[in-house]
């Protein structure tokens, strides 16, 4: 199927909202997606890094404090 969005009359927030409109649409069937195989080598490298005390886990409130921070 051809589908075609008019995306050069649309604005940014057209563009975000048709953007969660077909994530929220892919999120109620998750089994139908496949992650690639690259997902799986990124999560086990982080899993490295953590067993080797090279990285760590973060809770959430700690993530958004170090957000807050750079972005300020």
């Amino acid at each position: 199927m051809e589908f075609a969005l008019p995306l050069d009359r649309m604005t940014v927030a057209d563009k975000l909202r048709v953007m969660e409109v077909l994530w929220d649409d892919l999120a109620r069937n998750p089994d139908q997606i496949q992650s690639p195989p690259w997902h799986e080598e990124v999560l086990d490298e982080r899993r490295r890094q953590i067993e080797e005390g090279r990285a760590k886990y973060l809770s959430l409130e700690e993530f958004r404090r170090n957000i807050e921070k750079e972005i300020q």
